[in-house]
């Protein structure tokens, strides 16, 4: 008997999680949103359940719901040839990127602890008041994107894309209406093998000069999907968060470790 999906959403209403909602319900699947921070007994561990939400709401409700959360590793980005992010890129600690004595892109690699963007030093980081040091980050040289995709992949395929951004400025086009779009393609195809898990959102982009580069992995289920094809991002997202027991043994190591129990969030 094929089990039917549930998609719960969290409570911020956001125009990604309309979006696959609206997909969910086209092919029969119950759509459920959560109104607070912890999951009513009725639908704990539920069955067929998949969760869209941000990092912090996922680690909240997550383990309640039975679900499986894919991410890539955190220091994916920092272990790929410079041919393919044409930077260089670190992974490190909060603390050690602390005593950065120049310019460089911060980032958590898979969470929203603090702004990611560019600081003029490490003194600008938050301090240990409010991110603890052992927080991993990326700490990557400054690049000038000309043009920015996100794609959204399954088991290596790019499923659906969109054009994001045009010289850091939002600029929105689905990529199959983009001239670049088999360029796109091209180099998307370059990230197998790479260790990434079977359903991730990878966005790329064209360095100014010097041809196209990874900007980041980020998790399907937590991801936006601009002007991408709502059912086919669905399916990346059906596959990136669902049931624990569905994931066979090469894909647990792409499991996010969510908390045993999260109390007093207030926000995705």
């Amino acid at each position: 008997m094929t089990i039917a999906r549930t998609l719960f959403l969290s409570p911020r209403v956001t125009a990604t999680g309309h979006a696959l909602a609206g997909a969910a319900r086209r092919r029969g699947a119950r759509v459920e949103t959560l109104h607070d921070w912890r999951v009513p007994d009725g639908w704990r561990v539920a069955e067929g359940a998949s969760l869209y939400a941000g990092p912090l709401f996922a680690d909240a409700v997550a383990r309640e719901l039975g679900v499986g959360l894919l991410e890539a590793p955190g220091d994916w980005l920092a272990r790929l040839p410079h041919e393919l992010t044409l930077r260089d890129v670190e992974f490190t600690t909060i603390e050690e990127a602390r005593t950065l004595r120049r310019p460089a892109f911060v980032k958590p690699p898979n969470d929203k602890s603090f702004p990611a963007r560019v600081y003029p030093d490490g003194s600008g980081l938050p301090g240990a008041d409010a991110v603890e040091g052992s927080e991993p980050v990326l700490v990557s040289d400054i690049v000038a994107f000309a043009v920015e995709y996100r794609l959204f992949l399954l088991d290596g395929e790019v499923r659906t894309g969109s054009r994001y951004a045009t010289r850091g400025a939002l600029d929105v086009v689905p990529l199959a209406d983009d001239p670049r779009r088999a360029e796109v393609a091209a180099f998307a195809e370059r990230l197998a093998g790479t260790g990434l898990p079977s359903a991730i959102v990878v966005d790329v982009g064209l360095v100014d000069g010097s041809g196209w580069a990874v900007v980041e992995a980020n998790a399907a289920w937590a991801s936006g999907h601009y002007a991408c094809d709502a059912d086919a991002a669905l399916d990346v997202v059906l596959c990136a968060a669902r049931p624990e027991g569905e994931f066979g043994e090469a894909e647990r190591r792409f499991l996010r470790p969510v908390p045993e129990v999260v109390r007093d969030r207030r926000g995705t």
